[in-house]
């Protein structure tokens, strides 16, 4: 039996986002839960193809894989912003190149990342002197400061954990975290202090982080998260995602 059916206009959604994932992250999905965004903006996740191992080499990899993924969105509708989640992935490939690559797939949409949302971030705070975390070795990490600084945003104190292995950066447990955001961020030298990487579990640490340096503290998924809000024209403020997000 063959049973009648009607068709609406698709989700009541006021915005869409899409998400772009490492196949290795373990993480930032469930920090942009905690974000309890608003029930008419919709997220839309998509893996990418990732090395378990984080090198140059293996970052500039993903670069022939951005389309696809992009790819993999629904198509029936348009989407407001995507955002490729890799911190040092849009360091080394280029802010520009991303955008290129998604926009291939989808190019009504807005292209955001890490990179480019921690200095929009920045410019928000008026901040020019930042502390880094970084979970990586310092080949990969000297493009971050590099691309930061050309931004007039100088690094005046930066630590770093050393780590290659992506599965170790997502188990690197909160104490470890704050104690290192903390050290690095209490410096007179900076202004603020941010842990890269969307696999590093840095959210959670951020009210922490702020209480102990009465600083704002940064991270590679709450930058994110807040740039692709705003570019969405979401501008409300969200209790627990630290200083950026009481923003008005």
């Amino acid at each position: 039996m063959q049973l009648p059916y009607r068709l609406n206009e698709g989700s009541d959604a006021r915005r869409k986002l899409g998400l772009i994932v490492l196949k290795t992250d373990e993480t930032i999905e469930r920090d942009f839960r905690a974000l309890r965004l608003p029930d008419d903006l919709w997220l839309y996740h998509s893996r990418i193809p990732s090395s378990l191992e984080v090198t140059v080499e293996t970052l500039s990899e993903m670069e022939q894989a951005l389309p696809t993924a992009a790819g993999l969105f629904p198509t029936a509708s348009t989407f407001d912003v995507i955002g490729y989640a890799c911190t040092s992935g849009a360091t080394v490939l280029g802010e520009s190149r991303v955008e290129a690559m998604v926009q291939q797939a989808h190019p009504e949409a807005r292209v955001t990342n890490p990179m480019t949302a921690l200095k929009a971030a920045c410019r928000a705070l008026g901040i020019t002197r930042l502390g880094m975390v970084s979970p990586y070795v310092e080949k990969v990490s000297d493009a971050l400061r590099q691309r930061l600084e050309q931004a007039k945003v100088q690094v005046t104190s930066f630590g770093e954990f050393g780590e290659k292995e992506e599965w170790k950066v997502a188990r690197i447990d909160r104490h470890s975290i704050i104690r290192a955001m903390v050290e690095v961020g209490s410096s007179d030298t900076c202004d603020a202090v941010f842990a890269s990487c969307t696999n590093l579990r840095a959210f959670e640490a951020i009210e922490e982080v702020e209480s102990l340096i009465d600083k704002p503290a940064l991270c590679s998924n709450q930058v994110l998260a807040w740039h692709m809000l705003r570019v969405t024209g979401v501008a409300d403020p969200i209790a627990g995602a630290g200083r950026l997000f009481s923003l008005a």
